[in-house]
């Protein structure tokens, strides 16, 4: 195989990496919220529920958690696999298991902020609702920026993780070929776009740090 043509080979696995990456932060970011919320619930079942979720993902390994969800509906309800895409598997494993480190991150980001806020914003006539909203929630999106700039880092690299359930993406692709064409290239060009991909999602994390820097 010539150089160029594994690289056209490689970009097609850096596609299916870059769909598990989006769409698992499509869903991870806003779900995290919500698992933050739960787990600061004043309600102890609901609390203890979402404690439960974060200690279950967070204490297993992301590999085990993908092959759970891909499987688990056949030998649960005897669905077939064959109606299963493996990408979709993935994404939803994905997003389950950044959703808990997620929304650990919003919750100290919820709980930094003074509970001087919260009493002015009440003194002001603001519903709880209102305070979170339009209060609280800017300033922690604010102060979390660095922290989740981390975890969206390291679901790039996890990406490669999807090929647990045979999923081809990019370091799958790397390692067939390099199989097949008895050479590293194929793995140092894999790892060549895995730091551009990274270094092009670091820029953008900073870049948005920066702009919510706005009292620097």
């Amino acid at each position: 195989m010539t150089f160029t043509g594994m690289l056209l080979d490689l970009l097609s696995g850096l596609v299916v990496s870059i769909e598990i990456f989006v769409f698992t932060l499509m869903l991870a970011l806003p779900f995290g919220l919500v698992v933050a919320l739960g787990r600061m619930s004043r309600n102890p079942l609901v609390s203890a529920g979402f404690r439960l979720y974060i200690s279950v993902v967070r204490g297993t390994p992301l590999m085990l958690q993908i092959l759970f969800v891909y499987f688990a509906p056949y030998y649960l309800f005897g669905c077939s696999l064959a109606r299963y895409p493996r990408l979709l598997a993935t994404v939803l494993a994905f997003s389950l298991n950044y959703a808990a480190y997620f929304a650990e991150i919003y919750r100290g980001g919820i709980q930094s902020i003074e509970a001087g806020q919260w009493e002015a914003a009440k003194a002001l006539g603001f519903s709880a609702g209102q305070t979170f909203r339009l209060v609280v929630l800017p300033q922690t999106i604010k102060r979390v920026i660095p922290a989740i700039g981390n975890e969206v880092i390291t679901l790039v690299k996890d990406t490669s993780l999807a090929f647990t359930i045979a999923v081809t993406e990019m370091f799958t692709l790397a390692k067939q070929l390099s199989s097949a064409n008895t050479t590293m290239m194929p793995l140092v060009a894999a790892g060549v776009f895995y730091y551009v991909f990274n270094y092009i999602v670091a820029f953008a994390m900073e870049r948005l740090e920066r702009r919510f820097a706005y009292y620097r």
